[in-house]
């Protein structure tokens, strides 16, 4: 039997080919077989990715160094392709674990992926490093999973960084974009988004689900279709993508631009996976994301050994992959590298300690601390150490320019500080250091993130077509019944405050006629942007739309009739009851202690005791006009009339003063005291129809429904007064002092009990335009050009100009002049009160103190104030007597005769002067008595 052999050249040259590869097996063989320690590692990645490509390489460089370095333990991969299915990366793994025997699985960049994975492996035993870690950490991961460990940081420190981002810049409604992998992956991610955005008030507006680009026939046509269902849905123009594979971006991005969504007024933000592997983006597609703000894992490139790795990777990656043209390593193949030399340190640290086993190595792999090209590791429970340290970058044409880091102690940094405390007094989130070129080139300002109009597409403004009070917003219509002109108070306040923006606004009004309730709905669902007129701030409103501040107040006031008050008694209302009292009894005071002081010296106030009294009464009475002609003895009694009359003077003036003021002008008395009066009496009462003040009169006054009358327009309301069809309109405080000033006959308002939030422009939640709106109306209240549209519209000089004004003139009250009294009775009190005392102290006879000063100056005081009273008494009498004698001298004196000689005339009358003399005591007799 013969053999034959090829010897053609095609053979030879396929058996020379064989040799060395047979030799090179058979050395690798040769020393599997001698060294039985050998540590199989099992690779899941997409190998036919960018990222695959990376990681491979990288973990054959981390291999290659530990087994040339290594005598006891030697490593040896597996890779295996992973497809875009998480239950595909199972199969992968159990074949793994069945034919390879591999010890350790790394791999699974998708959280889904892992945890089928680690489910599989937790029965086997095999530790499983995972490039993936859950936004949300699940409960009882290390009782579920006990063998899953994650190399990788979970969405915290990503999303907090985000909300930082939007609140610098005061984004208000975001749209999040994100792959949907089908097994709700995502849901994490987004809560942990919505949660840190509403700390600062902002909203995910708009959710924009994208399949992955491997289920989809035409990715560029689903995804151009669901951007216009979106561009009809929102007006916010801040994107955020969520996790998102490269190819879902790009193709995110390209047709983005084409429907001008990354224009001057939009902010796209771009996450972690996509923004690690920009290095390798084409440049074509990179500058569709021109403008975009990008979040990336930071890691140092200065050790020696992140720079001897770099060597390595970029000759073996240009060797194994020459159609690439970038060779740099991304973030990726550094964590693939760190995740085998875990596994090495790992099974060192077990060959030194003599164990072996799979529980053994897990332990070895969380219990290590080792500083690795993609940053510090260190596990607790089963999950990397977080490292807050992020890197915020700017799209810029074709390439990315680095801005800020990012800490979650310090917030935006130009620089990291070797000690990083917790300290957040210095943390830093009002906005970033670097120089960020949005889309559309804008360097200047920074983008609104929102819809703004434009010439094509104007702000669609709804006006109230049916006002209560025309001076606030008037529509004049043409002649075919088209609006043609627009006015008002709020028309002109709101076109003041477009010209102070700095950027032009085009807007078209449309008038609506209904209610304001309806004005409100109209906005919350996007049928218009905003609404100009007179638009009371509301809590319930506020949950739907957005307001500026305030221009104008807004309070409720109750406006009734009035009736001419003609009064018999109207010269005693300039003074209160209290000061007529309290006046009348100063005055008696008064005259009493006048009359105490000139009894004994003062001739004019002897006499009986009517006629005291009565002289007394005068003299003080007639000091109110200051026509007393009574001499004063006494300087006591001057004090007293001092102070008595400065007293007099003020309150004649102001009597004066007052009284004048209620006769010139006219009074008029309210028809209605209060609200209570109306309920009680169940008054019918009148109110704009279409505002809220129907509503809030029924519920929160407690008025009944059928006694609340609608009244659609201001010149209804005097009719409607004048038939009695209402007792009262309620009105808010802008319509009352227009109605009181236009209708002021009559007419007068209640100072507002109730208010509001005043009057203000509506925008839909989130516009900016809402918050520039609000800062040039404080402008404009700042430079007092709305007190000058308020005079001009709602306080025309004009009008009531030669009308009656209601007023009411005040009162005056005791408390207004209770000094005067204090000090006129303070004076006259201290007068009285000192020639008492003295008359007390020396009310004693001569008799009585030759009989014994002991007895005298032990009597009681109230004895001696008794006796000094009968001893003025007596003393009283012995006056009235004295005087009858000089009558009776008087008498006599009339039977002189006329006649006679001027001689004897003379003699008469002096002896007439004598008798007078010596029958009337001389007043230092009185005192020394």
């Amino acid at each position: 039997m013969s053999i034959h052999y090829s010897t053609s050249p095609l053979a030879l040259f396929s058996f020379y080919l064989l040799i060395p590869f047979v030799l090179i097996n058979g050395y690798q063989a040769e020393t599997t077989n001698a060294d039985s320690k050998v540590i199989s590692i099992g690779a899941i990645i997409d190998i036919n990715s960018r990222i695959g490509k990376e990681q491979q390489v990288a973990m054959d460089i981390a291999a290659q160094s530990y087994n040339n370095t290594s005598n006891t333990y030697k490593l040896a991969l597996y890779f295996q392709d992973l497809p875009n299915d998480p239950f595909k990366a199972t199969a992968l793994a159990e074949n793994m674990i069945k034919k390879q025997k591999v010890q350790v699985i790394v791999g699974m960049h998708k959280w889904t992926e892992a945890t089928q994975v680690a489910e599989l492996a937790s029965q086997a035993q095999i530790p499983i490093i995972s490039f993936a870690a859950p936004s949300i950490t699940p409960q009882m991961m290390g009782i579920r999973w006990p063998y899953l460990v994650t190399l990788a940081n979970n969405g915290t420190a990503y999303v907090k960084c985000i909300a930082d981002i939007v609140r610098a810049y005061g984004w208000q409604r975001v749209v999040a974009v994100y792959e949907d992998d089908g097994y709700g992956g995502d849901y994490g991610i987004l809560a942990l988004l919505s949660e840190a955005l509403q700390v600062d008030g902002s909203i995910i507006e708009y959710r924009l689900a994208l399949p992955s680009t491997s289920y989809m026939s035409d990715p560029r046509k689903f995804i151009h279709e669901e951007l216009l269902k979106l561009i009809e849905n929102t007006q916010s123009r801040v994107f955020i993508v969520m996790q998102s594979s490269l190819d879902m971006v790009i193709h995110l991005f390209r047709e983005a631009s084409q429907l001008g969504l990354v224009d001057r007024e939009s902010a796209w933000i771009i996450p972690e996976s996509v923004t690690n592997s920009l290095e390798y983006v084409t440049k074509v597609d990179i500058s569709y994301m021109e403008g975009a703000l990008g979040i990336q894992t930071y890691y140092s490139g200065n050790s020696s050994e992140y720079q001897y790795f770099e060597a390595q990777f970029r000759r073996i990656f240009r060797d194994k992959y020459p159609e690439e043209d970038n060779r740099n390593p991304g973030f990726y193949a550094l964590q693939a590298y760190d995740s085998i030399k875990v596994t090495a340190h790992a099974v060192d640290r077990m060959g030194n300690r003599d164990n072996s086993g799979r529980n053994n190595l897990l332990s070895e792999i969380l219990s290590i601390k080792y500083l690795g090209l993609s940053g510090e590791i260190q596990f607790e429970g089963m999950q990397l150490l977080q490292n807050h340290t992020l890197r915020i970058v700017n799209v810029d044409g074709k390439s990315y320019r680095e801005l800020d880091f990012w800490t979650l102690e310090q917030g935006f940094t130009t620089s990291l500080s070797i000690e990083q405390g917790g300290n957040n007094a210095s943390r830093n989130s009002e906005s970033l250091s670097g120089v960020v070129i949005w889309p559309g080139k804008l360097v200047r300002r920074v983008p609104k993130g929102w819809n703004m109009p434009t010439k094509q597409n104007p702000m669609k403004i709804a006006v109230p077509g049916r006002t209560s009070f025309s001076k606030f917003v008037k529509v004049e219509y043409g002649e075919h019944g088209y609006p043609a002109n627009y006015s008002g108070f709020c028309i002109e306040i709101f076109e003041n405050a477009l010209n102070l923006l700095g950027y032009k606004l085009p807007f078209e009004y449309s008038p609506i006629n209904g209610t304001y309730a309806d004005l409100v709905q109209l906005v919350y669902n996007k049928t218009f942007e905003a609404v100009v007129g007179d638009i009371t701030l509301l809590a319930e409103r506020l949950q739907y739309v957005d307001f500026t501040v305030p221009y104008a107040e807004s309070g409720l006031s109750m406006v009734i009739t009035q009736k001419y008050e003609n009064s018999a008694f109207m010269f005693l209302k300039p003074f209160s009851w209290q000061m007529w009292v309290v006046t009348a009894a100063i005055l008696t005071y008064t005259m009493f202690v006048v009359w105490y002081l000139e009894r004994e010296q003062n001739p004019e106030f002897h006499g009986n005791w009517k006629s005291q009294m009565g002289t007394a009464l005068w003299f003080t009475f007639s000091s109110l006009f200051f026509a007393h002609r009574e001499k004063i003895y006494s300087n006591l009694t001057r004090f007293v009339m001092g102070a008595w009359l400065f007293l007099v003077l003020i309150l004649n003036s102001s009597y004066t003063a007052s009284l004048s003021s209620m006769l010139t002008v006219q009074q008029l008395k309210p028809n209605v005291t209060d609200i209570n009066w109306l309920k009680k009496n169940n008054a019918k009462i009148g109110c704009d129809g279409d505002s809220f003040v129907m509503t809030y009169l029924a519920n929160v006054e407690g008025f009944k429904p059928e006694n609340i009358i609608s009244i659609n327009s201001e010149y209804m309301y005097p009719s409607a007064f004048k038939n009695n069809s209402i007792a009262a309109a309620f009105l808010e405080l802008p319509y009352e002092k227009v109605y009181v000033n236009k209708y002021c006959k009559g007419y007068s308002g209640s100072v507002p009990t109730t208010r509001f939030g005043g009057l203000g422009f509506m925008f839909q939640k989130g516009s900016p335009v809402a918050k520039d709106v609000s800062k040039a109306i404080l402008q404009l209240l700042e430079q007092g050009e709305i007190k000058k549209l308020e005079d001009k519209w709602l306080n025309p000089s004009g009008e009531c100009s030669n009308s009656v004004i209601s007023t009411n003139a005040e009162t005056l009250k005791l408390g207004n002049l209770w000094v005067l009294y204090v000090f006129s009775g303070g004076i006259t009190t201290l007068c009285f009160i000192l020639p008492t005392i003295h008359s007390l102290k020396y009310s004693q006879t001569p008799q009585n103190h030759a009989q014994g000063n002991d007895t005298a100056n032990d009597e009681n005081p109230w004895k001696r104030a008794i006796r000094l009273v009968k001893k003025i008494c007596s003393r009283k009498h012995g006056e009235v007597k004295a005087r009858g004698d000089v009558t009776d001298c008087s008498s006599r004196s009339d039977y002189i005769s006329t006649t006679g000689p001027p001689e004897h005339q003379q003699t008469t009358a002096a002896q007439l002067v004598e008798v007078i003399i010596n029958s009337s005591p001389s007043p230092l007799q009185i005192t020394r008595s």
